[in-house]
């Protein structure tokens, strides 16, 4: 049960008769405001954050809450108002003076350096030092290894952090955050690349910090996490402030509707996700067939079929091979076995530039890292896939540019103060919006989404679903990889689960249901099928083996680091070691 907390008078509704002194908060700001050319992010928000609570930041993607905590990390500086620290005015100029103050930040992408070993991103400008004044790596590495046990993390703490899945880096930035002794933890999307068992872990953390009397601010757009472990909840929407209070009494939809700025019958009457109730008229002929797709350690005869029309769900846990089957169909992971065909023309030798000329196009999970280029303008980053059609005689024509630029910004409802407008400083759903737009402007025959919500906002979410409807009906081919399953359930026709880099069952019809979905992805019935080829045209509800729950964390990483132990597919990595799966 969630501790109870006497709710502060906010600035802005305090009353005459709320003169009780109350507990002087731990991280505050004071009638913050802050511009950018053309924008204001930020609007005379008012915050309070006391210590040993769990407080809610919520908000469409574009309400102020990323630009909030940078004001609060020393990212940037407000251009009015102030931020005070256990009552006591500060002006970070840098991250590095909020985290001398003792607020730390997990950011939704890990901003953590890939090339350095797990114990040197742990302890980057804190290292442990001999009696020589050298840096330590013995104590370290100890350090780090008693550290992640705590998070039921097991890896090598000289392991390269770039050779971990995203779920275990994440884990190790939240190692690093709550290792600084901080009195205040922010948390930006943390379960966005976590396994049901990790985001169990970080749970665990959450109450253990609660228990310290360590503030957590937790930003997330999943209402079921919110319920669960905060306190209190404060709603920004267009860069205002909108509400603070306790978020137990207040109604789900009552919280959507102050995040949106709708009425709340209004949002009861179109639901949460931006998916119609009825399905897609799919073609008979498939537009792309996938047969016998083969990679070592990573897929084991996967084939699949995908209509013009229809919305096909790829359905799995984390490392069950979703996204290597995505980038196995566009080219970008080589495979060492099968067969891919668009329209009945088969792609001889996969690339990404013959999957691009064949009509397959690829939404990334990662947008950061793998999508969008943040330092050039919303212009540039939508052209980009088009520019040799743009071209004549090595000249781009800005006209043509300009054109598809207005339509697709209008089309997906892009939200930036110009088309020069750098990309990187709009929020993550406007972002996923460019990249969508960058793939539909090459009028693609099959376009493969990867976590195409994830870490947006939920009217954000419901306008990127609702497009996926729209694509679909216009005859577009949709590949859908979700881990939200209420998601896929609606949106997709049929679903394809995944398990261990192989085919564990097919639902269609009146199969496309939660308990029939959950049914298949929990089934741990002994591996009795080959991985062969000629064995994935199975029944709906036939299953393969995967880890057992006690497996390690998810790690999507094509390739071992050197002298891994890589484990036959549905078997558990060894003790103290990783599932590199």
């Amino acid at each position: 049960m969630a501790p109870t907390h006497a709710t502060p008078p906010h600035p802005e509704t305090a009353g005459a008769g709320a003169a009780v002194a109350e507990p002087v908060p731990v991280l505050e700001a004071r009638s913050v405001s802050k511009r950018f050319p053309g924008v204001v992010a930020l609007d005379d928000v008012s915050f309070a954050l006391r210590a040993g609570e769990v407080h809610a930041l919520v908000g469409e993607n574009g309400a102020g809450k990323s630009t909030l905590i940078k004001v609060l990390t020393g990212v940037y500086q407000s251009d009015e108002g102030e931020v005070r620290v256990s009552g006591q005015p500060v002006r970070f100029a840098r991250p590095f003076e909020a985290q001398q103050a003792g607020i730390s930040t997990i950011y939704q992408e890990v901003n953590l350096v890939p090339l350095m070993s797990v114990a040197r991103n742990i302890f980057l400008g804190r290292e442990p030092k001999n009696r020589f004044g050298l840096i330590d790596f013995p104590r370290m590495n100890r350090e780090t290894t008693e550290l992640l046990d705590g998070f039921g993390v097991r890896v090598d703490p000289k392991r390269p952090l770039h050779t971990l899945g995203i779920g275990t880096q994440q884990m190790v930035a939240l190692a690093r955050a709550v290792s600084v002794q901080a009195q205040v933890v922010i948390m930006d999307e943390p379960t966005s690349s976590l396994e049901p068992r990790e985001v169990e872990t970080l749970f665990r953390v959450i109450e253990n910090l609660r228990g310290q009397g360590i503030a957590v601010l937790y930003v997330s757009h999943r209402m079921d996490e919110l319920y669960r472990i905060c306190d209190r909840v404060t709603v920004l929407r267009d860069g205002r402030h909108i509400h603070t209070g306790e978020l137990a009494p207040l109604e789900r939809m009552q919280l959507v509707s102050m995040m949106l700025g709708r009425d709340m019958a209004e949002v009861r009457r179109d639901g949460l996700t931006g998916f119609a109730a009825e399905g897609h008229d799919a073609a008979r002929t498939p537009v792309l067939t996938a047969k016998g797709l083969n990679r070592r350690h990573q897929l084991h005869g996967i084939s699949v079929e995908l209509y013009a029309g229809e919305v096909l769900g790829l359905g799995g846990l984390l490392g069950s091979g979703r996204s290597e089957t995505a980038k196995a169909l566009t080219g970008a992971l080589p495979l060492d076995g099968g067969e891919i065909t668009v329209d009945g023309k088969r792609l001889g030798r996969p690339t990404p530039a013959a999957a691009i000329r064949a009509g397959i196009s690829m939404l990334p999970e990662d947008r950061k890292a793998e999508g969008i280029v943040p330092g050039l303008s919303v212009r540039e980053n939508i052209v980009l896939a088009a520019m040799p059609r743009l071209s004549k005689a090595g000249i781009v024509s800005r006209a043509k540019q300009d054109r598809i630029v207005d339509i697709f910004m209008k089309r997906l409802r892009i939200k930036a103060s110009s088309p020069e407008q750098k990309v990187g400083e709009l929020s993550g759903g406007n972002q996923q919006k460019v990249l969508l737009a960058r793939w539909l402007c090459l009028e693609p025959k099959v376009l493969l989404l990867d976590e195409p919500t994830r870490g947006i906002d939920v009217g954000a979410k419901a306008e990127v679903q609702s497009l996926i409807d729209e694509l679909a009906r216009e005859g577009l081919a949709v590949l859908l990889i979700s881990s939200d399953i209420e998601e896929l359930i609606e949106g997709a026709d049929r679903i394809v689960v995944l398990r261990g880099g192989a085919v564990a069952g097919e639902l269609a019809g009146d199969e496309v249901d939660e308990s029939r979905l959950l049914e298949v992805l929990a089934d741990h019935t002994p591996d009795t099928v080959n991985h062969t080829p000629d064995t994935v045209n199975r029944a709906p509800g036939a299953v393969l083996a995967d880890r057992t729950p006690d497996a390690g964390p998810s790690d999507r990483t094509p390739h071992a680091a050197p002298g891994d132990h890589t484990p036959e597919p549905g078997g558990k990595a060894p003790a103290g070691q990783e599932d590199p799966r």
